[in-house]
């Protein structure tokens, strides 16, 4: 644990009061949990428990975390971006709200996770549309180098408490797609996101997860797919996530489809 950082004891970062608590609860173990397979989740073989949708700003996440949940009876954990105080403002100015936006997203993001760990009888798979790695892609895109050496602090003592997905879907899209799909999705706070900027954030995804390998990890290609308005589209990407004895990276290109409506959200 990075010196500075206690367990249990509140601590100041740049005039920010923050305190953190190790998890306590645990997963109950597979032999202990109430059977409520399903023949969704059969498909995976009992390997899959924790599913993980990753990618930049507008490529369709939260959708396709929310298909998943429906499909799987899964239990479902959105990251709450709405709640961080400073996003707006961040868009608009992000030099001078870069280091807050980050701490929040940061802090409720380890709150989530602490929350993964506690048992759920009801659901045999949880699905997020986030990993707690992403934070990292964030800092390292936005932070000045004295805001990130405390990031890092803080970063450093408690990502070791985090739970791994069993698979990890990452969803690459072009800019052009992304500044569309946002475009039409009409989020206030997202106006003053520009094409230069998802098109950094790209850059800094594909850096990232070129180089992931702690947990299994499919790529999907999804610029020229609309898994939520299309079940084809929808119906050949579970084939692919729920195909087993898989690599440790795969990649799923589909062929561009004539006629595609081109609209996630």
């Amino acid at each position: 644990m990075p010196a500075g950082i206690i367990i249990g004891c509140p601590v100041s970062v740049n005039g920010y009061l923050f305190e953190f608590s190790e998890m306590k609860e645990k997963p109950l173990a597979k032999d202990q949990q109430k059977s409520t397979e399903t023949p969704q989740t059969q498909q995976f073989g009992g390997d899959i428990r924790y599913i993980a949708i990753e990618g930049v700003i507008g490529v369709g996440k939260t959708s396709l975390a929310s298909m998943l949940g429906e499909y799987f009876s899964a239990r479902v954990v959105l990251e709450r971006f709405e709640e961080n105080p400073f996003l707006e403002r961040f868009y608009e100015d992000p030099e001078h709200y870069a280091f807050q936006t980050q701490m929040s997203f940061l802090l409720s993001r380890y709150k989530q996770q602490q929350e993964l760990f506690q048992a759920d009888l009801f659901h045999n798979i949880l699905i997020t549309d986030y990993i707690f790695e992403k934070d990292k892609i964030f800092a390292y895109l936005n932070l000045q180098d004295d805001e990130l050496k405390l990031y890092e602090t803080v970063v450093g003592a408690i990502e070791k408490n985090i739970l791994t997905p069993d698979l990890i879907i990452y969803l690459q899209s072009s800019t052009e797609r992304l500044m569309e799909n946002i475009k039409k999705r009409a989020r206030p706070y997202e106006k003053h996101i520009t094409a230069e900027y998802l098109k950094d954030l790209n850059e800094a995804y594909n850096y990232f997860f070129f180089r992931y390998r702690q947990a299994p990890l499919l790529i999907v290609n999804a610029s020229e797919i609309d898994f939520v308005n299309r079940a084809e589209d929808f119906n050949e990407l579970l084939t692919e996530i729920t195909r087993q004895n898989r690599s440790p990276v795969e990649y799923y290109n589909p062929l561009k489809k004539k006629g595609t409506q081109k609209e996630d959200t």
